[in-house]
């Protein structure tokens, strides 16, 4: 099925992370991840013909965030506030109305999930979203988190296979695993 087949009103696309430096090139790539940008893209012009909500998370770290190596942290330096590897991918066609969520602002711990202390499962309601279709970066990090996070907040979730890829196979076939034990839906085209 296509997406403007499957979304309806009540429902939100949530796009994760899909940054420069997750992508061939950054700091942090995902393997292939920048196949993740036509998928996301179909989503987009479905959820915009028919009035659904777009949102983008997008980590934002401070120059010294205690998830860098240097800090003790496990990931190299990535998404630095105002970089260009902070930046959205440049072919992500994120519609002009698009509520963006940042989140890995904090000093003191990482924020992987778009819902850790940024108010969005209170936007969401807010916005009459009862469901939530989930892509983005990375499948066995941000992805899962916030796909557990939304979960626990009561949301529906189906997670779009196309548009979302792992930092590993392993952590990928594990974060399904986790996923659907908690009762999202895996959506394989």
């Amino acid at each position: 099925m296509k997406s403007d087949e499957l979304l309806k009103k009540g429902d939100g696309l949530l796009i994760v992370d899909v940054q420069n430096d997750f992508c061939p090139g950054g700091t942090l790539p995902i393997d292939k991840g920048d196949l993740v940008v036509p998928e996301l893209n179909d989503w987009i012009e479905a959820a915009e013909k028919i009035g659904i909500p777009v949102y983008a998370s997008r980590d934002f770290h401070p120059k010294r965030h205690i998830s860098f190596k240097d800090q003790g942290g496990p990931w190299p330096s990535h998404c630095v506030e105002d970089s260009e590897g902070a930046s959205f991918y440049k072919d992500l066609k994120l519609p002009d109305n698009v509520t963006i969520i940042t989140k890995g602002v904090r000093f003191d711990q990482d924020q992987n999930s778009v819902f850790d202390q940024t108010g969005f499962a209170e936007q969401l309601r807010h916005d009459g979203v009862r469901r939530i279709w989930v892509g983005g970066l990375a499948q066995d990090v941000c992805v899962l988190l916030s796909v557990l996070d939304a979960r626990k907040a009561g949301f529906d979730v189906n997670v779009i296979m196309n548009a979302t890829r792992p930092v590993t196979p392993e952590g990928g076939r594990e974060s399904i695993k986790k996923m659907e034990q908690v009762g999202a839906v895996i959506i394989e085209d």
